[in-house]
Protein backbone atom coordinates (compact mmCIF):
# COMPACT_ATOMS: atom_id res chain seq x y z
CA UNK A 1 0.00 0.00 0.00
CA UNK A 2 0.98 3.12 -0.85
CA UNK A 3 1.11 6.21 1.50
CA UNK A 4 -1.00 9.60 1.36
CA UNK A 5 2.40 11.78 -0.15
CA UNK A 6 2.45 10.28 -2.85
CA UNK A 7 -0.73 11.57 -4.35
CA UNK A 8 -0.40 13.80 -6.60
CA UNK A 9 -2.38 16.86 -7.24
CA UNK A 10 0.44 19.38 -9.13
CA UNK A 11 -0.87 18.70 -12.45
CA UNK A 12 -2.97 21.27 -12.99
CA UNK A 13 -6.36 20.11 -13.40
CA UNK A 14 -8.93 17.22 -11.49
CA UNK A 15 -9.25 14.96 -14.46
CA UNK A 16 -5.24 15.40 -14.66
CA UNK A 17 -4.46 14.75 -10.93
CA UNK A 18 -7.04 11.58 -11.48
CA UNK A 19 -4.46 10.43 -14.12
CA UNK A 20 -1.41 10.86 -11.51
CA UNK A 21 -2.81 8.46 -9.38
CA UNK A 22 -1.17 5.57 -11.37
CA UNK A 23 2.36 6.02 -11.88
CA UNK A 24 5.42 4.58 -13.91
CA UNK A 25 6.91 5.03 -17.58
CA UNK A 26 5.26 3.15 -20.23
CA UNK A 27 6.20 -0.41 -20.43
CA UNK A 28 7.56 -0.29 -16.75
CA UNK A 29 4.74 -1.78 -13.81
CA UNK A 30 2.70 0.94 -12.78
CA UNK A 31 2.48 2.03 -9.58
CA UNK A 32 -1.29 1.99 -8.38
CA UNK A 33 -2.00 4.53 -5.93
CA UNK A 34 -5.64 4.71 -5.51
CA UNK A 35 -5.37 0.94 -3.97
CA UNK A 36 -8.45 0.78 -1.65
CA UNK A 37 -11.92 2.80 -1.04
CA UNK A 38 -10.19 4.72 1.97
CA UNK A 39 -7.35 5.98 -0.53
CA UNK A 40 -10.04 6.95 -3.10
CA UNK A 41 -12.19 8.84 -0.28
CA UNK A 42 -8.72 10.27 0.54
CA UNK A 43 -8.00 11.48 -3.37
CA UNK A 44 -11.76 13.19 -3.50
CA UNK A 45 -11.52 15.28 -0.80
CA UNK A 46 -8.00 16.78 -1.14
CA UNK A 47 -8.30 16.71 -4.72
CA UNK A 48 -10.85 19.07 -4.39
CA UNK A 49 -13.77 16.62 -6.64
CA UNK A 50 -16.00 17.26 -3.67
CA UNK A 51 -16.18 19.81 -1.21
CA UNK A 52 -14.31 19.50 2.54
CA UNK A 53 -16.46 17.70 5.01
CA UNK A 54 -18.72 15.92 2.63
CA UNK A 55 -19.66 12.63 3.53
CA UNK A 56 -18.22 9.70 1.12
CA UNK A 57 -19.42 6.88 3.31
CA UNK A 58 -21.21 5.07 0.18
CA UNK A 59 -17.25 5.03 -1.43
CA UNK A 60 -16.66 1.17 -1.71
CA UNK A 61 -14.86 -1.51 -4.47
CA UNK A 62 -17.46 -0.72 -6.87
CA UNK A 63 -16.77 3.38 -6.61
CA UNK A 64 -13.10 1.99 -6.60
CA UNK A 65 -13.35 0.08 -9.86
CA UNK A 66 -15.62 2.39 -11.82
CA UNK A 67 -13.43 5.53 -10.68
CA UNK A 68 -10.20 3.71 -12.33
CA UNK A 69 -11.81 2.72 -14.76
CA UNK A 70 -12.19 6.21 -15.85
CA UNK A 71 -9.15 7.19 -14.60
CA UNK A 72 -8.00 4.07 -17.41
CA UNK A 73 -10.32 6.63 -20.25
CA UNK A 74 -8.66 9.62 -19.18
CA UNK A 75 -5.21 7.93 -19.59
CA UNK A 76 -5.58 7.04 -23.11
CA UNK A 77 -7.14 10.02 -24.10
CA UNK A 78 -4.83 12.52 -22.47
CA UNK A 79 -1.57 10.64 -23.53
CA UNK A 80 -3.46 10.14 -27.12
CA UNK A 81 -3.92 14.10 -27.28
CA UNK A 82 -0.27 14.70 -26.34
CA UNK A 83 0.80 12.33 -29.21
CA UNK A 84 -1.69 14.06 -31.77
CA UNK A 85 -4.40 11.25 -32.01
CA UNK A 86 -7.57 11.13 -29.36
CA UNK A 87 -9.42 8.49 -29.84
CA UNK A 88 -13.08 8.71 -31.09
CA UNK A 89 -14.60 5.86 -29.11
CA UNK A 90 -12.79 6.86 -25.96
CA UNK A 91 -13.88 10.57 -26.80
CA UNK A 92 -17.75 9.18 -26.89
CA UNK A 93 -17.12 7.40 -23.66
CA UNK A 94 -16.03 10.57 -21.98
CA UNK A 95 -18.40 12.66 -23.39
CA UNK A 96 -21.33 10.87 -22.27
CA UNK A 97 -19.72 10.26 -18.42
CA UNK A 98 -19.78 14.17 -18.57
CA UNK A 99 -23.54 14.21 -19.55
CA UNK A 100 -24.00 12.78 -15.82
CA UNK A 101 -25.19 16.00 -13.54
CA UNK A 102 -22.32 16.93 -11.16
CA UNK A 103 -22.90 17.11 -7.61
CA UNK A 104 -25.24 20.04 -6.64
CA UNK A 105 -23.24 22.68 -4.83
CA UNK A 106 -25.12 24.92 -1.93
CA UNK A 107 -23.40 27.56 -0.43
CA UNK A 108 -23.95 27.91 3.12
CA UNK A 109 -22.51 30.01 6.05
CA UNK A 110 -19.84 28.32 8.07
CA UNK A 111 -20.01 29.03 12.24
CA UNK A 112 -17.53 32.23 11.53
CA UNK A 113 -20.16 33.60 8.82
CA UNK A 114 -17.90 33.06 5.80
CA UNK A 115 -19.55 31.22 2.70
CA UNK A 116 -18.49 27.12 2.29
CA UNK A 117 -19.53 24.72 -0.35
CA UNK A 118 -21.13 21.94 0.71
CA UNK A 119 -23.17 19.17 -1.18
CA UNK A 120 -26.93 19.37 -1.11
CA UNK A 121 -26.71 15.45 -0.41
CA UNK A 122 -24.69 12.71 -0.59
CA UNK A 123 -22.98 12.40 -4.45
CA UNK A 124 -23.23 9.50 -5.91
CA UNK A 125 -20.40 7.86 -8.26
CA UNK A 126 -21.76 8.54 -11.47
CA UNK A 127 -22.08 12.26 -10.17
CA UNK A 128 -18.43 12.76 -9.02
CA UNK A 129 -17.40 10.43 -12.59
CA UNK A 130 -19.59 13.34 -14.36
CA UNK A 131 -17.52 16.29 -12.78
CA UNK A 132 -14.02 14.56 -13.39
CA UNK A 133 -15.18 13.88 -17.00
CA UNK A 134 -16.40 17.46 -17.35
CA UNK A 135 -13.15 18.75 -16.62
CA UNK A 136 -11.48 16.79 -18.85
CA UNK A 137 -13.77 17.62 -21.96
CA UNK A 138 -13.29 21.56 -20.92
CA UNK A 139 -9.49 20.53 -20.92
CA UNK A 140 -9.38 19.16 -24.22
CA UNK A 141 -11.48 21.68 -26.05
CA UNK A 142 -9.17 24.96 -24.80
CA UNK A 143 -6.73 25.11 -27.47
CA UNK A 144 -4.67 27.20 -25.08
CA UNK A 145 -5.45 25.00 -22.24
CA UNK A 146 -4.94 21.62 -24.42
CA UNK A 147 -1.53 23.85 -26.07
CA UNK A 148 0.03 23.55 -21.93
CA UNK A 149 -0.42 19.91 -21.83
CA UNK A 150 2.77 17.88 -21.39
CA UNK A 151 4.59 15.16 -20.72
CA UNK A 152 7.03 15.30 -17.58
CA UNK A 153 10.80 14.18 -19.08
CA UNK A 154 11.25 12.35 -16.24
CA UNK A 155 13.01 8.99 -16.31
CA UNK A 156 10.82 7.23 -14.00
CA UNK A 157 7.44 9.51 -15.05
CA UNK A 158 5.01 9.75 -17.24
CA UNK A 159 2.04 12.33 -15.74
CA UNK A 160 0.64 14.96 -18.03
CA UNK A 161 0.68 18.72 -16.71
CA UNK A 162 -0.65 21.68 -17.41
CA UNK A 163 2.67 23.92 -18.33
CA UNK A 164 1.77 27.38 -16.80
CA UNK A 165 5.43 28.19 -16.61
CA UNK A 166 6.36 31.83 -17.89
CA UNK A 167 7.79 30.90 -21.57
CA UNK A 168 6.54 27.53 -21.13
CA UNK A 169 9.83 25.70 -20.65
CA UNK A 170 8.62 23.53 -17.85
CA UNK A 171 9.95 20.14 -18.06
CA UNK A 172 9.09 18.06 -14.76
CA UNK A 173 6.08 17.67 -13.51
CA UNK A 174 7.76 18.67 -10.22
CA UNK A 175 10.49 20.56 -9.63
CA UNK A 176 10.11 18.96 -6.27
CA UNK A 177 9.72 15.27 -7.51
CA UNK A 178 10.89 14.58 -11.15
CA UNK A 179 12.90 18.07 -11.12
CA UNK A 180 14.84 16.81 -7.83
CA UNK A 181 15.80 13.66 -9.24
CA UNK A 182 17.19 14.74 -12.11
CA UNK A 183 19.19 17.39 -10.30
CA UNK A 184 20.55 14.44 -8.11
CA UNK A 185 21.18 12.14 -11.00
CA UNK A 186 23.07 14.84 -12.98
CA UNK A 187 25.18 15.58 -9.95
CA UNK A 188 26.15 11.82 -9.32
CA UNK A 189 27.06 11.67 -12.83
CA UNK A 190 29.44 14.56 -12.69
CA UNK A 191 30.82 13.36 -9.92
CA UNK A 192 31.87 9.68 -11.02
CA UNK A 193 33.03 11.57 -14.24
CA UNK A 194 35.22 13.46 -12.20
CA UNK A 195 36.74 10.65 -10.78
Amino acid sequence: MTGFADLRFDAGRLCLDLVATVGGRFGVEPVERLDTPDRLRDWLLASGAVPPGTSLTAVDAAWLARVRAVRDLLHRIVHAEVDGRAADPDLERVNALAATAPPALRAVRAQDGTLVRTVAAAPDCGAVVGRIARDAVELLTDPAARGQLRRCEGETCSLVYLDTSRGRRRRWCSSEVCGNRERVARHRRRAVNAR
